[in-house]
């Protein structure tokens, strides 16, 4: 394994770990130099320098997924910048039970849609794997939602989706610019502010602020905005999938009952976490 490769994870381990170090030196040097695996000889002039200005972007804490402009999800690049948040492995693992459940239900062309779409990468890594579907997405940030845009753009092809920008805590007039649909899904902002110190520094600092808090006076906003968007606009027997937190889960899970949800089932991820909400309208 190369020296510069190493070097490059002896810097990194004080802050972020050293599996942490390794995971995004190998980004680096895959994404940004080219090379699948560590190299064995030593990099050439221009690579150094490359390798050079990206280690002080890291070192001062700045996500890999923002220096280089792009993240993994779902086994696709996706675009990446301050405006969105980094797609997060757990919520791959949201896609993999929507998509059983989309699978499962046997619809032909169903209509979902993505409320919050960052990046895009949750409606679009849905309907790169199934085709049919009829994709929507919501989005409040305009720089968001052109990031999202440019996702679907790219990685769909140019398949016909709809994205609009608007606000799910008042949605009066997207009503009339959306279909009933059979899946409604979202990883929605769910820290608490006073949980600010629990949340990485370098995450504090760089991620879009909007798309990690929740109001200050009510920590659940969020779902009781898309509880109750998602009763006016599911089909019978549709679904909302959540994104929550391990803190706030049993919260949810109650708000989305009490709101006359049938079928309420929480899911850990593969950390062990309580992580994702399914609940099932009746209609």
């Amino acid at each position: 394994m190369s020296q510069d490769f190493e070097a490059l994870v002896r810097d990194l381990e004080p802050r972020y770990g050293l599996g942490e170090a390794h995971s995004i030196a190998r980004i680096v040097f895959a994404d940004a130099l080219g090379y699948r695996t560590p190299p064995m000889n030593p990099l050439t002039a221009a690579e150094t320098t490359r390798l050079a200005a990206i280690r002080r972007r890291l070192l001062a804490g700045e996500p890999v997924q923002y220096i280089l402009g792009e993240a993994d999800f779902w086994g696709l690049k996706f675009q990446v910048s301050p405006a969105v948040l980094i797609p997060r492995q757990e919520t791959e693992e949201l896609v993999a039970w929507a998509l059983r459940w989309l699978n499962d239900r046997g619809t032909t062309a169903p209509a979902v849609l993505d409320i919050g779409l960052g990046s895009g990468c949750i409606g679009v890594a849905l309907k790169h794997r199934r085709p049919d579907i009829r994709l929507y997405g919501v989005e409040k940030s305009p720089a968001a939602l052109a990031v999202a845009a440019e996702n679907a753009r790219r990685l769909l092809k140019d398949a016909d989706v709809t994205f609009l920008q608007g606000d799910i805590l008042a949605p009066q007039h997207l009503l009339a610019d959306l279909p009933p649909f059979d899946l409604i899904i979202s990883n929605p902002p769910y820290i608490a502010p006073a949980e600010r110190s629990f949340v990485p520094e370098h995450v504090l600092l760089h991620e879009p602020p909007e798309a990690l808090f929740t109001l200050e006076d009510d920590p659940l906003c969020f779902y009781r905005g898309i509880a109750h968007f998602a009763r006016q606009r599911l089909l019978p027997q549709g679904a909302v999938f959540l994104e929550c937190s391990p803190f706030n889960a049993g919260q949810v899970v109650a708000l989305i009952r009490q709101m006359g949800f049938a079928s309420v089932v929480l899911r850990q991820d593969l950390c062990g976490a309580d992580r994702m909400v399914c609940a099932q309208w009746s209609g």
